[in-house]
């Protein structure tokens, strides 16, 4: 047995202990590729910057002024942006409906239908009206016509006055679609079920193929185009 001096035992203990510190610095001292840094992972939100956010506006764009703002005219009858109230919505039963003159132009033929209030209130009208061609049976003729692209707006009618509504179609010698002799035009009002019958004398009318559809805008104060 080999006897080993006190001090060469001490100083092999520290140069293990040196070398074992050694080894675990060099562990965590990033080169494993891993950082001190937070990870950031996309799609996340982003972080909060401490200012202060102003509300985002509304989606829906019926807006918050208590003042509604008029848009057109006519007669004394009057159009604004606001939509109109349940309880003032003119109803069928008070209503009067008629077709104004043809005022054709480029190929277009263009009716107005006009909706007078028969009843001693007054009502409104907002939006488009509904309508449909019927033969002398009852039957419809062709597809409801469709909607043209337009702001609706609410038309207050005092006792007689009107509102009026565009309807449009190709000629049908231009467009040739097949057509047919409508004995009447059922018009329904707004937010309504039930339906006028008002006597069509406006001639053929586009049915089907080539450039048939029959379309509708928005209500306007007034009977028809100046």
């Amino acid at each position: 047995m080999v006897y080993t001096p006190r001090s060469a035992r001490h100083g092999a203990l520290l140069v293990g202990t040196v070398a074992v510190l050694g080894l675990l610095t060099a562990c965590g001292n990033g080169t494993s590729g891993h950082s001190d840094a937070p990870a950031t992972v996309s799609g996340t939100a982003a972080p909060a910057t401490g200012g202060t956010t102003s509300p985002a506006p509304s989606a829906t764009g019926t807006g918050t002024s208590s003042a509604p703002r008029a848009t057109a005219s006519s007669g004394g009858a009057t159009a604004t942006t606001t939509p109109a109230a349940a309880s003032t919505r003119c109803h069928t039963s008070e209503l009067r409906a008629s077709v104004g003159r043809n005022d054709p132009g480029a190929g277009q033929e263009n009716f107005p239908v006009v909706l007078t209030n028969a009843s001693a209130r007054t009502c409104t009208l907002h939006g488009y009206p509904g309508a449909a061609f019927v033969g002398a049976s009852g039957g419809q003729l062709g597809p409801d016509p469709k909607r043209s692209p337009g702001t609706p707006v609410t038309v207050r009618l005092k006792p007689g006055q009107s509102a009026w509504a565009g309807l449009t179609f190709s000629n049908p010698q231009v467009s040739g679609a097949k057509t047919a002799t409508p004995a009447a035009l059922l018009v329904t009002p707004p937010d309504e079920r039930d339906q006028l019958k008002v006597p069509w004398k406006g001639g053929p009318v586009p049915v089907s193929g080539n450039s048939s559809t029959v379309r509708l805008t928005v209500f306007s104060p007034g009977t028809g185009p100046s």
